[in-house]
C-alpha cells in the first residue's frame, strides 16, 4: 500500500489508483466540420433519470476537443466486448467510419449500429474541469440490446458476464 498526493512527480501513480476503478467503454460521435467524428472515453456516467442527462469528458489535449465541446447534439456509444477493435479505431483516429455499419440520425449525427446501448443526446451544459470539459448530455433516445460490456481496468480490457 502506497499513499500520495497528486502532482507532476506522481502523475503514473495517480493514472494507476485511477485504474483500479473499472469503467465500460464508449465511442461518442458527432458531426463535425470535417465529417462524422468519434472518440473512445471511459469518462462516460449517468447524472440524472429526471431530467433524463448523462456526462463524459473529453480531453483538452485531444484534436477533437473543439469539435465535441461545441456539438449541440451527439451520440454515446456502449461497447460490446467483442467491440474493442472499435475501441481502438477511433481512439487513435475520429474519422474512421470507412468499413464500419453506421448511418446518420436527422440531425446528422453519426449512429454505430450494434452497441449494447446509444444514448442520442442534445448538449445541456459543458464545463471546464482541469485538462477535460465535462460535457452533459439530454438524452433524448435511447437503443440497447443485451449483450456483455467491454470493460477497462488496470490498463487492460476484460468483459463480465452478466448472465
Amino acid at each position: 500500500m502506497i499513499r500520495f498526493v497528486p502532482g507532476p512527480d506522481s502523475q503514473t501513480d495517480f493514472r494507476e489508483a485511477l485504474g483500479a476503478f473499472a469503467t465500460g467503454v464508449t465511442v461518442v460521435t458527432c458531426r463535425s466540420s470535417h465529417g462524422p467524428l468519434g472518440i473512445t472515453a471511459n469518462s462516460f456516467s449517468s447524472v440524472s433519470l429526471d431530467p433524463p442527462l448523462v456526462l463524459w469528458c473529453p480531453a483538452k489535449s485531444s484534436s477533437r476537443f473543439d469539435a465535441f465541446v461545441r456539438a449541440k447534439r451527439f451520440a454515446i456509444h456502449v461497447l460490446r466486448r467483442d467491440q474493442q477493435p472499435l475501441c481502438r479505431r477511433f481512439a487513435s483516429e475520429g474519422l474512421a467510419f470507412e468499413g464500419l455499419d453506421w448511418r446518420e440520425d436527422a440531425a446528422g449525427v453519426p449512429e454505430l449500429d450494434g452497441c449494447l446501448a446509444r444514448f442520442e443526446c442534445a448538449s445541456e451544459a459543458v464545463h471546464d474541469a482541469g485538462d477535460h470539459a465535462i460535457v452533459v448530455g439530454l438524452v433524448l433516445a435511447v437503443t440497447r440490446q443485451r449483450g456483455e460490456p467491454l470493460i477497462f481496468a488496470g490498463g487492460r480490457y476484460g468483459g463480465v458476464d452478466l448472465d
